[in-house]
């Protein structure tokens, strides 16, 4: 059951905060000041970084926030920056398992306490570790289908495709799509897997698809920018009712199209970048404090589907107040 406070927890994914980019000219405050680095300006990310700023306000600590933009020459930079600064923690989402290594583990050596979230390295170097399940947000949604699928053809499989980010960070995509099919395997035929995590992108690459298999009837799409691009690549071939598409992330954008009346959208699984980011720096600073912490936090997956209309516009009325 939906309850108001996993909603709360999950739906900051709507709010916008303002001033995300990397400002090298302020000036750190006296007293604690704390990084968050994101590597890019999606729904997801922006929610992330409501919760750290919440979370930064609330314990009195300057936030200096930065995007990496998906270049991990970026992320080295943005971390030598802010070891230069003096910073007393950084909380980030590592571009690489071991690539990200060499710039975390110099400002370990510096004396900084480094928390990731949504994304790990390997090795222990960092601190803390606040991320949701990928399997989970994938089998979720497999579930999802795979009811779907017991009414909508019975006894036969269907041609499905997946849209991904295995080329952006593989370990996390493959989770997500492994999970959705592990749920469906005995039916579905799986006739192209494909990589397009922005919506533009998506769009493109799922109307190819749809060329390529116009007999294809479900489409997963792994994060926000893929599940939305991968409806409107639907809509756009005039498909709806005919292909499905089921996918992950829950903001504003992708409840209205779960109520749309185009039936296209089926079910996605939202994550809870508000908390993420929240936990994420509570950790930091309880870290810093001499608190004892949870080392790997897992933020539970929420469900949003079409055929519970009540939980998502109780999602959506919840966003409201947080905007």
């Amino acid at each position: 059951m939906i309850t108001r406070r996993s909603i709360l927890l999950a739906t900051a994914a709507a709010a916008l905060i303002a001033g995300t980019a990397f400002r090298p000219t302020v000036a750190l405050a006296e007293g604690r000041a704390v990084a968050g680095i994101v590597f890019q300006q999606d729904q997801y990310m922006k929610t992330v970084q409501m919760g750290m700023k919440a979370a930064s306000d609330a314990s009195g600590v300057e936030l200096l926030d930065a995007n990496s933009e998906n270049k991990l020459e970026k992320e080295t930079q943005l971390i030598d920056t802010y070891i230069a600064r003096g910073v007393q923690a950084i909380a980030l989402a590592p571009l690489s398992k071991d690539g990200s290594i060499p710039a975390i583990q110099k400002a370990v050596d510096a004396g900084i306490v480094v928390v990731t979230w949504g994304t790990t390295i390997n090795g222990d170097l960092a601190a803390a570790s606040v991320t949701s399940s990928d399997a989970d947000l994938g089998i979720n949604t497999g579930k999802e289908a795979k009811a779907f699928l017991d009414t909508f053809a019975p006894g036969r499989k269907v041609k499905v495709a997946t849209v991904a980010f295995k080329s952006q960070l593989p370990e996390q995509s493959d989770a997500r799509v492994n999970g959705f099919l592990d749920q469906v395997k005995d039916q579905v035929e799986v006739v192209s897997q494909q990589d397009a995590w922005l919506a533009e992108k998506a769009i493109a690459t799922v109307s190819d698809i749809i060329t390529a298999n116009p007999d294809i009837e479900v489409i997963f799409a792994a994060n926000e920018g893929g599940t939305i691009g991968a409806a409107q690549a639907v809509k756009k071939a005039g498909m709806e009712g005919k292909i499905f598409v089921f996918g992950i992330d829950g903001t504003e954008q992708l409840a209205n199209m779960l109520l749309d009346e185009d039936n296209v959208l089926q079910a996605v699984t939202a994550q809870q970048p508000f908390e993420v980011g929240r936990l994420a720096i509570d950790a930091a600073n309880a870290i810093l404090d001499g608190k004892p912490v949870e080392k790997n936090v897992v933020v539970p997956v929420l469900s949003l589907t079409r055929t519970n209309p009540d939980g998502v516009n109780t999602f959506l009325e919840q966003l409201k107040t947080l905007q």
